[in-house]
């Protein structure tokens, strides 16, 4: 009788402390996902910097309003830009995008990067004479903006964010 008595208190408090440490892992588990949820939300909560989608409304808003201003070019931007005029079925305008991407990232605050979809906005494209893409306009602070058809490398776009439109030799 002892030796049941004795196997069951042992067996017990293996019980215990089975399901102890198991609530303990659980525990544990439980907090380094809540802690992985939080950081992946605050990652999500900091937005990366993307080239905005702009409408001929938005483009004579925040670039340029051509329409009152036929004779002259007057920059509305508080920062010089790229204005992207592109197609999603262009094949070299798809080779820009993840480039365009990427300085946007990385001059994020300096510049803004701008696209403009010829396919929704044709009267837009017409306006600019935009006759192939992609053809990129750089438009510096207080200065004519100046064109360029094609897909860039992405050392051609820094040289000339660099030179047109911060102003860095």
């Amino acid at each position: 009788m002892k030796i049941n008595l004795l196997v069951l208190t042992i067996s017990a408090v293996l019980s215990i402390t089975a399901c102890s440490s198991k609530d303990q892992k659980q525990s544990s588990q439980q907090k380094t996902e809540s802690l992985e949820t939080e950081n992946n939300i605050q990652k999500s909560d900091k937005k990366m910097a993307k080239p905005i989608h702009l409408t001929k409304a938005e483009f004579l808003q925040k670039v340029a309003n051509y329409e009152a201003n036929p004779d002259k070019w007057v920059y509305l931007g508080d920062k010089p830009c790229i204005i992207d005029f592109y197609a999603d079925w262009c094949g070299p305008c798809k080779m820009v995008a993840p480039i365009l991407e990427e300085l946007a990232q990385e001059y994020d605050g300096q510049i803004y990067i701008y696209k403009v979809d010829t396919e929704a906005e044709m009267e837009l494209a017409s306006d600019f004479g935009i006759r192939s893409i992609p053809t990129l306009l750089f438009c510096p602070m207080g200065e004519a903006p100046q064109m360029a058809q094609g897909a860039l490398p992405k050392d051609a776009f820094k040289q000339a964010i660099n030179e047109v439109l911060l102003k860095k030799s």
